[in-house]
């Protein structure tokens, strides 16, 4: 059975929209698109590292589709992302879309029509995990229809108040259990949560109310 494993880019307030520069998603207004560079610093990328070290397929969303396949097709074998280019370039993308017949990335593959019972499908099936990418409305229906198996949350240390989010108010209930964790120099945590069975919960109140 393969894993869905979410990882993230958010700001302290869970936002999640155009992590990588001013002109990757500007719907809404976003006006703050970019705001991980000044933060991305060597553990921040050795966290990353880490991700792509294991074996994976790409679990995408339309629009981070389009970037990722305007951007790492087209990256030179002299650029320090190089290898993750080739990385990406090379696997299998799984796309949520309504236009299967534009995907021109080279293996890329459309989800059918009903998105999370593909998903439900090609978990069963054999293969490595499927990794998410930006894809915040995608990765919000995954969270709601409770297909998450881990995520790997980088919580930057900025306040965005708007935009698109990590968590949706439809999210299903889920116990969590810390993996792992670590704070960067530039103050971002990094944080692996595997999923832990259902939410538990406790009362602080006392068995006797006291009396006046």
């Amino acid at each position: 059975m393969r894993r869905i494993i979410v990882a993230a880019f958010t700001s302290l307030d869970g936002v999640m929209q155009a992590p990588g520069g001013p002109d990757e998603d500007r719907s809404g207004g976003f006006a703050y698109g970019g705001w991980v560079a000044p933060h991305f610093d060597e553990t921040v990328g050795e966290a990353m590292g880490e991700l792509f070290s294991r074996p994976f397929e790409l679990l995408l969303g339309r629009r981070t589709y389009d970037i990722f396949a305007a951007h790492w097709p087209r990256v030179p074998d002299d650029n320090p992302d190089a290898d993750i280019a080739a990385l990406f370039n090379g696997i299998t993308k799984h796309v949520a879309t309504h236009r299967p017949d534009s995907l021109d990335w080279q293996n890329s593959q459309a989800l059918g029509e009903d998105v999370i019972a593909s998903l439900r499908v090609l978990k069963q099936g054999d293969g490595p995990d499927l990794l998410t990418q930006g894809s915040s409305d995608l990765v919000q229906q995954l969270l709601a229809a409770d297909l998450v198996d881990e995520l790997r949350v980088l919580v930057f240390p900025v306040v965005l108040g708007r935009g698109k989010r990590l968590f949706g108010e439809d999210a299903a209930p889920a116990g969590l259990m810390l993996r792992k964790s670590v704070t960067s120099p530039s103050g971002v945590v990094i944080a692996n949560y595997e999923r832990a069975g259902e939410v538990r919960t406790g009362s602080f109140a006392l068995e006797e109310p006291t009396k006046p």
